[in-house]
C-alpha cells in the first residue's frame, strides 16, 4: 500500500486513529508529540465549544419553530432542549475543571 492509497482511504472514511497516523506516516519523535498535545488539546476544547453553540442554536429554531406555529412537533423541541442542556452542562463542568487546574498550576512554587 502506498501512501497515497493510504491517504485516500484515510480521507474517505475519516478515520483519524493515532495507530492508523503512526502506520501511515511511521511512529513520530516524542518531542513532536508532547508540541502537540496542547494544540491537540485546544483544538477539542475549541470543537466541544462549538458543537455547544450548535446545539444552543438549534434550541433557540426549535423553540421559534414551536412558537410560531410553524412545528407541532414536541419530540423535536424536547430532543433539541435536552441536547443543548447537556452539551451546557459538560462545557461549564469542563471550564470549571480547566480553571482549577490553572489555578493549582499558578500555585506551584517553583
Amino acid at each position: 500500500m502506498t501512501v497515497t492509497a493510504a491517504n485516500d482511504i484515510n480521507s474517505l472514511y475519516n478515520v483519524s486513529s493515532d495507530a492508523v497516523r503512526d502506520t501511515l506516516f511511521g511512529n513520530q519523535s516524542k518531542e513532536k508529540d508532547e508540541d502537540n498535545i496542547f494544540s491537540t488539546f485546544l483544538d477539542a476544547a475549541v470543537s466541544n465549544i462549538n458543537d455547544t453553540n450548535i446545539a444552543l442554536s438549534n434550541k433557540e429554531n426549535e423553540q421559534l419553530k414551536w412558537a410560531m406555529g410553524i412545528s407541532e412537533n414536541t419530540h423535536d423541541l424536547t430532543i433539541a432542549v435536552g441536547k443543548a442542556e447537556a452539551a451546557l452542562n459538560y462545557t461549564v463542568a469542563l471550564r470549571d475543571k480547566l480553571l482549577d487546574a490553572y489555578k493549582e498550576i499558578m500555585q506551584m512554587q517553583i
